[in-house]
């Protein structure tokens, strides 16, 4: 195996061992931050519309777990508790709760920034590499879409 080839090889194993693997937990990891940033969003609207509605008892289900719901009564609903992580709940009024949710979405709207910034740089690097290797190998480059002649 000649010298290019063995260059080629190891660019190649770069971006199937590294590369890849790095976008792909990127990926995942700002749809896990999407996934919260809805959560978050879903209790910002149920909040705001029982505002709207002037609710101030409700009756609902209740997951129990597993999939198995009971309903429930709730006789006051000036105050709610919201899951603040590491399996904590903190009692809010609607209006300490809107002022959580609107702090914690903008932290997430930033993580989902810094995760797409990723996203693009991975990406980068990987088209960085495959270019290399159309060097190494001396396959022409592609026109670019403005330049291909139909």
């Amino acid at each position: 195996m000649d010298n290019r080839q063995e260059k080629v090889q190891k660019f190649e194993e770069f971006v199937d061992r590294r590369l890849k693997p790095d976008l792909l937990r990127a990926i995942a990891e700002r749809d896990k931050v999407f996934e919260q940033q809805k959560v978050f969003s879903d209790l910002r609207r149920n909040i705001e519309n029982l505002e709207k509605s002037s609710v101030t008892s409700l009756r609902t289900l209740v997951n129990l777990g597993s999939e198995v719901y009971m309903q429930a009564e709730v006789p006051d609903t000036q105050h709610i508790f919201v899951d603040v992580g590491l399996g904590f709940h903190v009692e809010f009024t609607w209006s300490e709760a809107l002022n959580y949710l609107s702090q914690r979405e903008e932290k997430l709207s930033r993580q989902i920034e810094e995760c797409t910034h990723l996203i693009a740089s991975i990406k980068a690097q990987i088209k960085l590499v495959c270019e290399g290797i159309r060097e190494l190998l001396e396959i022409p480059a592609e026109p670019s879409k403005q330049e291909r002649i139909f």
